[in-house]
């Protein structure tokens, strides 16, 4: 077994292992890699965009974040669920490495949500059954079986442990056993709390997570379902480009910084502003012939017209300025919104916000910095200033 350790923003060290092994790991889409010219039978292994660990054949790789744990929690859980999501809602991320700090998490968050026993709820069921429980199946009863009596296709109510919000759990304890570089503790815990849904069925591989809605009756289970939704998000499995399997908990940070900045702006203009925040509006062509569609991170809508267009980037200042990639996008979302200003907003920078205006249309471009390394509410702080940003343009004093 090889494992390769990284750090998300590292260079690409060499990596001894054969052509098989570093294909199977280009063509994953987790790391980058490259035969070294320099050393053969060395591969120049590098992160691409993801942090976490992943087992990838018979190679492991972990790619630490540049993050604190806390911190990338806190963007995960609130990209999620945005003001439904609390800092405190993980208390067990004091390690520094990002896998065993989230399974120390899980398991804590789950073991206090079931202290009092599994939660019970009612369900939806329908089946074939020889005694009329509930409702009969009319339609069901004739298509099945032809008129005969028996047995009855029904529909009825039952009160059980196996519901949505247990299945949800279960499975993220299932999932965190099989990630690599899970520590002893938690694997010895997460299997107890195992047996304690045995009753309960795993969601399906692949299947979407199921919906619950947080009330009264399964307050005690919050902070645990918010957790086990952001496990079951890292560690469902994907086949990659090249049909490789790939098993692991792994974040996709330009991913997740987009979705945590729509939800936390959106939140913020909705709450301050008022309108609709509108994320990847895939509603808008920049040609006459509708072939080529835009989709902006973020549009703002005012009585049912755009007055606002942001894109969230990932990626770290250029040392001669923003990419000009990214100007050239921004100037295509304006110019299809009829909007005379677009705004960058960008992860790992510094300094002032760069401004600029396009020769002859005219059009202003600006360029924000999130500072990520400020704390919870330093950093939604940030947000509300992006969000009044918006509103000087978008709504006249």
């Amino acid at each position: 077994m090889i494992r390769i350790d990284l750090g998300e923003l590292a260079p690409a060290p060499p990596v001894r292992m054969t052509v098989e092994q570093g294909s199977r790991l280009a063509r994953s889409g987790v790391v980058t890699a490259a035969p070294s010219p320099y050393l053969p039978g060395t591969w120049l292994i590098g992160p691409a965009g993801k942090v976490g660990a992943a087992r990838i054949g018979d190679i492991e790789v972990r790619i630490a974040p540049k993050l604190p744990v806390a911190r990338l929690l806190f963007m995960a859980g609130y990209a999620g669920h945005a003001a439904g999501w609390r800092d405190e809602d993980v208390l067990a991320a004091e390690a520094q490495d990002l896998v065993p700090a989230i399974a120390q998490a899980l398991w804590r968050q789950v073991a206090r949500a079931i202290h009092q026993g599994l939660l019970p709820g009612y369900v939806v069921v329908e089946e074939s059954t020889p005694v009329l429980r509930g409702r009969l199946l009319e339609s069901e009863q004739l298509h099945r079986h032809h008129g005969l009596p028996f047995p009855l296709e029904v529909r009825h109510d039952e009160f059980t442990t196996d519901i949505p919000e247990n299945q949800i759990l279960r499975t993220a304890c299932e999932r965190m056993l099989v990630v690599p570089r899970v520590d002893a503790e938690s694997q010895r815990m997460l299997r107890r709390l195992l047996r304690v849904f045995a009753d309960v069925t795993p969601l399906a591989c692949g299947c979407p997570v199921p919906r619950w809605q947080p009330s009264r009756l399964n307050a005690r289970y919050h902070s645990a379902l918010r957790l086990a939704e952001i496990v079951l998000r890292a560690t469902s499995a994907e086949n990659a480009r090249g049909g490789v399997t790939v098993t692991g908990f792994l974040f996709d940070m330009p991913l997740l910084f987009e979705e945590f900045v729509t939800a936390a702006l959106r939140e913020a203009i909705e709450e301050e502003h008022g309108g609709r925040v509108a994320g990847q509006d895939r509603g808008y062509f920049l040609d006459e012939a509708s072939r080529v569609r835009l989709r902006p991170d973020i549009v703002w809508y005012l009585r049912g017209k755009p007055v606002a267009v942001a894109d969230a980037k990932y990626k770290a200042e250029q040392p001669d300025g923003y990419p000009n990639a990214d100007l050239y996008q921004m100037l295509a979302y304006c110019t299809a919104l009829g909007l005379p200003r677009g705004h960058l907003i960008y992860a790992h920078g510094a300094g002032e916000p760069a401004t600029h205006t396009v020769r002859e249309a005219g059009i202003e471009i600006i360029a924000h910095v999130l500072d990520l390394d400020a704390g919870p509410a330093a950093l939604l702080a940030q947000i509300h200033d992006l969000a009044s940003a918006l509103a000087k343009d978008a709504i006249p004093a």
